[in-house]
């Protein structure tokens, strides 16, 4: 498909260090959330309204594109705090915001902005989309629908010409990466039910991926389900049949992750990104999804299957608590200097842990992002050393400026004991 240089890579930003990551990997457009009116307000970093206007300067200073999640349900005595927003955005520059409440849609339209419909609306028909589409140029579609009922509402976008706001064509977009809810398109009442935690209010205390045990009140059977967490489906991943994803019609692919840690926002960017131009260019072959699985098996995960997309109707559960990451970054200690000329990073060794040479580091910081390398050499008051220490003040070289104040992580590979 000749358009697929059109593909916008969409990445999830919960830091500065996660925008710079974003950035180095090759995304179009980052979002994000500010204060308390978005669906991550309570399990994920957030932005300030003060930071608009900085991140909007990173962003688009580096032709990226900015939206601002304004997802929640919102109530009568949130409306002043969400008209202010909605300015304050405006101002700054933002470049869309991400909506499912009409009350933001409708006023983020009086104000000029521009709108994309949350995945909270679930849209699965074509009556739903021409509805959204006198105030939206972008629609997430129901995380339900297989490519075929996506296809059939890209196919009925262009035969019937429908066009946003912007009179361009609306856009269809889906998740293409990350976690998954066992709800409807996200919509649970678990959190809220158990903890008074409201997961449509942003506050979701993820009471799903825990382990349970099935109690027979009569007769006071318990039972405990075998190696999987019945509520907790494998994370999303459709590297593996991106180009039926994008022949289907869909031009956003957004990955999920605003809580996630800048390594896991540089590699997933990274991989999509390269998977989206191997298609362009006639590339995209088995091995090469071979390998861009197994690197986004490296950072956080539970797992992957391939969600709804192709006709599956029943999850697939995660078979243990947590990330299974194939890697760990252990904490070092931060950068201390850095010396640009020679490119040589000096740092402070503080925790109880060793660094050799031919190990891996990853550095994350808010100017840096997400800096990964192999440690080729290692020096200690100038002298080349096999290895350092606790307490070491030792320097290497990088292919990437550092800054002070940057974490240095020792990359492990974890062995898989189950």
């Amino acid at each position: 498909m000749s358009n697929h240089c059109q593909i916008e890579i969409m990445s999830p930003v919960g830091s500065y260090a996660g925008l710079q990551a974003a950035i180095q990997g090759g995304a179009n457009a980052v979002y994000f959330g500010v204060g308390n009116l978005n669906m991550r307000s309570r399990s994920a970093a957030n932005f300030t309204v003060d930071d608009l206007r900085e991140i909007c300067r990173i962003a688009h200073g580096a032709g990226v594109r900015t939206y601002l999640t304004v997802n929640t349900i919102i109530y009568n005595h949130e409306l002043a705090e969400m008209r202010a927003l909605l300015v304050a955005a405006k101002d700054a520059g933002v470049s869309a915001i991400i909506a499912s409440d009409l009350a933001v849609i409708t006023h983020a339209r009086s104000l000029g902005l521009e709108v994309h419909i949350s995945t909270q609306c679930n849209v699965s028909n074509i009556e739903a989309v021409r509805f959204y589409a006198q105030f939206a140029d972008v629609i997430v579609t129901a995380r339900e629908l297989s490519l075929e009922q996506v296809a059939e509402i890209t196919r009925y976008i262009a035969d019937t010409d429908l066009r946003g706001p912007n009179g361009e064509l609306v856009q269809i977009e889906v998740f293409a990466h990350g976690a998954l809810c066992m709800s409807v398109s996200g919509k649970c009442y678990l959190s809220l039910d158990n903890a008074a935690y409201s997961a449509n209010r942003g506050a979701c205390l993820q009471l799903c991926r825990r382990g349970y045990i099935v109690k027979d009140k009569e007769s006071d059977l318990e039972l405990e389900i075998d190696n999987e967490y019945i509520m907790s489906p494998k994370d999303l991943c459709t590297i593996g049949f991106l180009d039926k994803i994008l022949n289907a019609g869909v031009r956003v692919l957004k990955i999920e992750g605003r809580g996630r840690s800048a390594d896991y926002v540089r590699t997933v960017t990274e991989c999509y990104r390269e998977a989206v131009d191997a298609i362009a260019n006639g590339t995209y072959t088995q091995e090469r999804i071979d390998a861009w699985t197994s690197r986004l098996a490296t950072v956080f995960n539970r797992g992957f299957w391939d969600g709804y997309y192709l006709g599956r109707r029943l999850g697939e559960w995660s078979d243990r608590y947590g990330s299974q990451a194939t890697e760990q970054k252990v904490y070092l200690g931060p950068v201390k200097n850095y010396f640009h000329r020679i490119g040589v990073a000096e740092v402070h060794l503080q925790t109880a842990e060793t660094l050799g040479v031919g190990d891996d580091v990853i550095v994350i910081g808010d100017t840096t992002g997400a800096y990964r390398a192999t440690i080729n050499e290692l020096r200690l008051d100038r002298d080349p050393v096999p290895e350092v220490h606790q307490g070491d003040r030792f320097s290497f070289a990088t292919t990437e400026p550092l800054r002070r104040g940057d974490k240095v992580y020792r990359i492990d590979k974890v062995i898989d004991e189950c």
